[in-house]
């Protein structure tokens, strides 16, 4: 199992879903959901930046429709936060044919990005992000990265990516920040600068990236690039679970469980593992399951025990003393937690297919 430092080395950056004006990062990895038919499990937050694409005709609601009063209202980006592509198409053109607005731009780059209320349009995407970033927009400038790193209307280009991540991160945009700092982490597009990385990682932090929190907190967990410092790794780490970063979850509940940064507490322990274990890591399920087998912040539970084994082995995470453990429980025992499990398998078995 990799380190966590060596698994932010070897990240790959994503092209999330692009939000126009938002400033989310792309996740380091994906992350496996929960299975649906997981009884009374929490469904994960969805992805605020996702918007439903409305079917033909369902527009109803003109931008007229804002009060006139508002005269600092965004109609356009009004328009794309409620699902009506169209009025933000018309208000965002009109904007640009009127004042030449890099934001108008920037919307424009990402309703033909990805095909929202016209048609998906790769190259006139790249067209307005280009226009918008030249003006000096650091959306339009993280979103035109975003296409040079993921091949999008051309060939792949990390020279003008970088560029244009760190022009974005000195105006302050965090994902540009993140995404920068993982290139320093890398050590192929720039020498490998942890001391860099870090500074680049505490402006996105700061600006509440959980992302960013969680990579920041491993460099001081292991003090690369700032002096090793347990108990700021385990604040960034609580403030980024509690943002629902699914890495930090597991790596704040160890540091709770062993009292490493922050006050000995298995109760809590336990709870953000299981945020962690239901949002389908299978080394938090790992955990869950030998807690739950030596009755350690959890009251002993066979069931419970060999219900997150079986979730964490579907996942990858292995565990002979499990293995172990399972075989000697009974029949029945055994088919109570096979059962509690199977929502758990057929999920995994339905993503990796």
């Amino acid at each position: 199992m990799k380190t966590p430092l060596a698994a932010l080395a070897a990240a790959i950056i994503f092209s999330a879903p692009l939000t126009a004006y938002a400033q989310t990062a792309p996740p380091r990895h994906p992350v496996t959901k929960p299975p649906p038919a997981a009884s009374k499990k929490p469904e994960p937050k969805k992805n605020a930046d996702r918007k439903p694409k409305p079917e033909a005709g369902s527009e109803t609601k003109p931008a007229s429709a804002a009060p006139a009063a508002a005269a600092n209202v965004d109609l356009a980006f009004g328009a794309y936060q409620r699902g009506h592509y169209l009025t933000a198409f018309r208000e965002a053109s009109k904007r640009v044919t009127e004042k030449n607005d890099p934001k108008a731009m920037t919307l424009l780059g990402e309703l033909y990005a990805n095909g929202l209320g016209v048609q998906s349009d790769e190259q006139k995407a790249a067209e307005w992000y280009r226009l918008a970033a030249d003006r000096g927009d650091a959306n339009a400038m993280f979103a035109l990265a975003m296409f040079h790193i993921g091949g999008r209307a051309g060939p792949r280009d990390m020279k003008a990516a970088a560029q244009l991540l760190a022009s974005a991160a000195k105006l302050g945009h965090a994902a540009a920040a993140y995404n920068l700092a993982l290139l320093y982490v890398e050590g192929q597009q720039f020498p490998q600068d942890f001391t860099r990385a870090a500074e680049l990682f505490r402006v996105a932090a700061q600006a509440g990236n959980p992302e960013a929190q969680y990579a920041l907190a491993t460099l001081y967990k292991e003090g690369r690039g700032v002096p090793k410092d347990d108990r700021e790794a385990a604040r960034l780490l609580a403030a980024a679970a509690l943002a629902d970063n699914t890495d930090a979850a597991l790596e704040y509940a160890i540091a709770l469980f062993n009292g490493t940064g922050v006050p000995k507490n298995q109760g809590l322990a336990v709870r953000f593992l299981k945020r962690a274990a239901l949002r389908g890591n299978p080394v938090a399920q790992n955990r869950l399951a030998r807690l739950y087998m030596a009755g350690q912040g959890v009251p002993a539970d066979p069931v419970q025990a060999i219900k997150w084994h079986i979730a964490a082995k579907a996942g990858g995470a292995g565990d002979p003393q499990l293995d172990e453990f399972m075989s000697r429980q009974t029949v029945e025992i055994r088919g109570q937690a096979e059962l509690a499990a199977k929502p758990w398998i057929d999920y995994v078995a339905q993503f990796r297919s």
